[in-house]
């Protein structure tokens, strides 16, 4: 039955930290899952809301630990906003609270980035943050400029512990300035899938989401109506899992137990 339903999936989305790797570690069966999915046709995209790397961070992150990929294989809401930015205003003039990685994604996708006289505010994962460029933001807000968040995490997991994200960032705004982003892009809003199939070109019910975290992976496919494939190796546990009402479809051990799943025949 497990089959029958994974057997019209054509692209896999897959979160990284505690889905595909842990730190600097691969999860059981990452290598493995890469492969099935490569040897049967299908496709997968490295999935994050972390918006402070672009794709070939990722990439090089990655093929240190062994996977190969190339930058199409990874997809930021840093990306997906920049696209949305673009389907919706055209090559804009945009004010980025934001790292310079994603300055230069901006770029790539034909926006100026700007602080004279820009059309809109995008607001991303800045760990470069400083006074100027958060003052200078809610000056624009509150003369009325669109403002966009490429994701709304609060927290940002590290090995010190959980460090403010943009979540966090969007708090302090709305505390000054009153106002919330016009659009929030990233997981779990279904626009990211959106712009996925933008970027992709394969429909939602060919689409499956691999995920650590029933929050936002999972509530993320929830919105999207797509499929939802909870691994437990990374921060969801049964016990959280027992607090939910609505279940994601698959729940499996790590993501190498849905490579071997992929294996069998119907």
């Amino acid at each position: 039955m497990i089959n029958l339903v994974l057997e019209r999936i054509q692209l896999f989305l897959l979160d990284m930290d505690g889905t595909f790797y842990l730190g600097d570690d691969l999860l059981p069966g990452a290598l493995d899952f890469v492969e099935t999915i490569r040897e049967q046709g299908k496709r997968f995209l490295f999935l994050t809301n972390n918006s402070s790397k672009d794709s070939r961070q990722y990439v090089a992150k990655l093929r240190r630990l062994g996977v190969h990929v190339d930058i199409e294989d990874v997809f930021t809401s840093g990306e997906a906003t920049a696209i949305f930015t673009k389907y919706r205003y055209g090559n804009a003039r945009v004010f980025v609270i934001g790292t310079q990685s994603l300055v230069k994604t901006f770029e790539e996708y034909g926006h100026i980035v700007t602080n004279v006289d820009p059309q809109v505010v995008i607001l991303g994962y800045d760990t470069e943050i400083n006074y100027e460029k958060l003052s200078l933001g809610c000056l624009f807000i509150r003369k009325g400029l669109d403002y966009i968040a490429t994701h709304p995490d609060i927290n940002c997991p590290s090995s010190q512990g959980p460090l403010p994200d943009a979540g966090s960032f969007i708090a302090l705004i709305e505390k000054s300035t009153g106002r919330k982003p016009d659009f929030i892009i990233g997981k779990p809003n279904p626009l990211m899938l959106q712009m996925i199939v933008e970027k992709t070109g394969v429909k939602p019910e060919q689409i499956a989401m691999v995920g650590d975290r029933l929050y936002t992976d999972m509530e993320f496919a929830k919105r999207s109506g797509i499929l939802s494939i909870l691994v437990l190796s990374g921060e969801s546990s049964l016990d959280d899992l027992a607090k939910v009402e609505q279940k994601p479809d698959l729940v499996l051990q790590n993501i190498g137990e849905l490579a071997s799943i992929l294996k069998r025949k119907v």
